[in-house]
């Protein structure tokens, strides 16, 4: 580690609890407009499902790259519409904004205030800037600077979102380390010569997740949470 001078964070899922978020949003407005037969979990789990296609339009070069607040907003839409739920433009909006608040998962904070004592802390979101800003400033979230996709014009797992973010901050890949609860989101920061550390987030699609329960990979580190993390790095 003696190599690595900054630890960059995937955001949702890793930082924040989306799923609890999104689905707190939810319920109010489905209650307001005359649907609250349909479960707000659900809906953000469908949601998000749209989430990875929208931005590998613009990763495909199919469209130009696009800030994750249209993509959301636009993905809200057509969630809601195969659902049967309609709403006006400006309650829609507001909806979207569901992004921009959503709860640390409770070792975040202490964790990463402990870890900015040796490193440079900053997110690797897919999240555009003012997202990310507005997020942290509502939970506490004590990034150095705010960094991801909008910075690099680059949507993870592309190379250019972990090397343009390298480059930003003027060190080399190796220097690196990105912080995630996703193996895929590590195995290309890897192959682009990240170093990573894999957070356990076992808790982020609810109780039936299957996905990344186990560390897949022998990744640099393996940590319970954030403050897990600071104890393995000497913080």
């Amino acid at each position: 580690m003696t190599a690595v001078k900054a630890l960059v964070f995937d955001t949702f899922g890793t930082v924040v609890d989306w799923r609890s978020g999104i689905a707190r949003a939810l319920a109010p407005f489905l209650v307001a407009h005359g649907r609250p037969d349909l479960d707000p979990f659900a809906l953000a789990d469908a949601w998000r499902r749209r989430y990875q296609p929208a931005m590998e339009e613009c990763r495909a070069g199919r469209r130009p790259f696009t800030r994750l607040d249209v993509l959301h907003r636009e993905n809200l839409e057509t969630m809601l519409a195969d659902h049967g739920v309609s709403a006006a433009a400006a309650d829609l909006d507001a909806l979207n904004l569901a992004w921009h608040a959503l709860d640390p998962w409770p070792d975040v904070i202490l964790g990463l205030h402990r870890l900015r004592r040796k490193f440079f802390v900053a997110p690797l979101s897919n999240g555009n800037i003012l997202l990310l800003a507005n997020m942290a400033k509502r939970a506490g979230i004590p990034w150095d600077a705010i960094l991801g996709a909008e910075t690099v014009q680059a949507y993870k797992p592309q190379p250019e979102a972990y090397t343009r973010t390298a480059e930003i901050l003027g060190i080399t890949p190796a220097e690196l380390c990105l912080v995630a609860a996703h193996n895929g989101d590590l195995r290309a920061a890897r192959a682009a010569g990240l170093a990573t550390a894999f957070v356990f987030r076992r808790a982020e699609h609810g109780p039936g997740q299957a996905t990344d329960m186990t560390a897949e990979d022998p990744w640099d580190w393996v940590c319970q949470d954030f403050v897990d993390l600071a104890k393995q790095l000497d913080c």
